[in-house]
């Protein structure tokens, strides 16, 4: 009975070694999501204080190759003028949510984090603002998306 009760304890905590394996690979893909995440919101945190600074030019140029390539320079700096005028300057920043994907609808394959922020901007507080860092080829992030509501 007791080699039974033995076995049968191995046969209930042995993982096959496939399965660690998996584990590990899991814990290997939850800290790169992780690292990823700080990376992208870092980048995100550069890149938006160049935009409250009001270098719209500046935020094109240091935005993802995939923004550059589908909306020009002249036209960037028009829609943010548009957009950021009405809501006056940004005040407190805080970050609600981030959400690292490898596909978003209509864009490139690659890696993205979704952020989000709550911001008070001068005259519309408790707005919404998405940030939408992408992996480069080169290994940094830059910012591929910008919105508010």
């Amino acid at each position: 009975m007791r080699l039974a009760a033995a076995l049968l304890s191995l046969t209930v905590f042995a993982m096959p070694a496939f399965a660690q394996e998996d584990v590990q690979d899991a814990a290997r893909d939850r800290a790169a999501v992780a690292n990823a995440t700080d990376a992208a919101i870092k980048a995100a945190g550069q890149w938006l204080a160049i935009l409250d600074a009001g270098k719209y030019g500046e935020s094109w140029s240091e935005g993802a190759a995939a923004l550059r390539s589908v909306v020009t320079q002249a036209k960037w700096e028009e829609g943010l003028r548009a957009v950021r005028a009405p809501v006056g300057a940004a005040g407190a920043r805080t970050l609600t949510r981030s959400q690292y994907t490898r596909a978003l609808p209509g864009a490139p394959a690659g890696e993205y984090v979704i952020l989000q922020y709550s911001t008070d901007f001068a005259g519309k507080p408790g707005a919404v603002e998405t940030v939408v860092p992408m992996r480069e080829a080169d290994g940094s992030w830059r910012v591929s998306g910008y919105y508010i509501k």
